[in-house]
């Protein structure tokens, strides 16, 4: 096996990834225990709301609200998804300070999504990630579809690094590939996410994973062997597309967690703490969330 890394980064997407396909309404002082929950169990790095029509995702109609009300806390970053400049100037009037940007390698399905072609789409979010780095923010791009489009099917790894040199020449410092409906194997990150690195620094990519086919962890595992050392992950396993048809819950926060500590690598989350979180979660939506360690730290406690 290659030397792995020492520590990683856990990008915790649950109060916004994980949530915003849920028809449940989940109350913003409950989304907030939640959100305090994630902080006490170590995660540094919080996505918290997105910055979205409200009519689009109602889920998230509270993003302002929610941010104005953020516990602080030192050393953890909390950053919300914006759409386009109205999302980014509600954004700058809450406060946040880290915001993501959104685009894909799938033509059809960043048409789907967002209504623009992937060309428009980084027009309007080169303005955005101009106006958000002279508003003294961070940027964080996101390129979705990056292995397999429910539409297109097989996505090219040379758009894919098209589009992450894009963002990150417009200001973003780091670039999320994304599997968003969870159908990519080791190979494919291999192969998609090694001829990326041919040009990008491996400290300025991040993985996201869904877990659609059961694949994540083990994509996870080739991320790590490629010298990736930022994963996003939901807590519970939350998560799931609006626009991508059948897609499952992102990996779970838990399992990766666990698979980590198990490794060796630093991650600095406390597992127990994080079922904590979930829980809140979990018991609001009157379901089973689907993360393997959940399971097992319930049936311990």
């Amino acid at each position: 096996m290659p030397k792995l890394p020492d520590q990683v980064r856990i990008v915790e997407v649950g109060p916004r990834d994980g949530l915003q396909n849920e028809a449940t309404p989940i109350p913003t002082a409950e989304k907030l225990a939640f959100i305090r929950a994630l902080v006490d169990a170590g995660l540094r790095d919080i996505e918290a709301t997105s910055f979205v029509n409200p009519k689009r995702i109602p889920q998230l109609a509270d993003a302002a609200d929610l941010v104005k009300q953020l516990p602080a806390a030192p050393g953890v970053t909390y950053s919300a998804l914006v759409p386009n400049m109205k999302g980014l100037e509600r954004a700058i009037e809450c406060g946040i300070r880290r915001v993501a940007v959104f685009t894909g390698a799938s033509e059809t399905f960043v048409q789907k999504n967002i209504g623009m072609t992937i060309a428009e789409s980084l027009t309007t979010f080169s303005e955005v990630a101009a106006a958000a780095l002279k508003a003294g923010m961070t940027v964080r791009g996101y390129v979705s579809t990056s292995f397999v489009c429910p539409y297109e099917g097989e996505v090219r790894k040379e758009r894919v690094l098209e589009v992450s040199e894009a963002l990150l020449a417009m200001g973003c410092d780091e670039v999320s590939i994304s599997d968003t409906i969870g159908a990519a194997a080791p190979s494919d990150v291999f192969s998609t996410v090694g001829f990326v690195l041919g040009r990008v620094p491996p400290m300025q990519v991040a993985l996201h994973f869904h877990d659609t086919y059961g694949t994540a962890l083990a994509n996870v595992l080739a991320g790590l062997e490629l010298g990736i050392t930022t994963f996003d992950a939901s807590a519970g396993g939350l998560g799931g597309c609006p626009y991508a048809p059948g897609a499952a819950g992102n990996v779970s926060t838990e399992d990766v967690a666990y698979m980590f500590n198990r490794m060796g690598i630093a991650c600095g989350v406390d597992l127990p703490k994080l079922a904590t979180a979930s829980l809140i979660i979990e018991k609001l939506l009157g379901r089973d969330l689907p993360s393997r360690q959940l399971r097992r730290l319930k049936s311990v406690s």
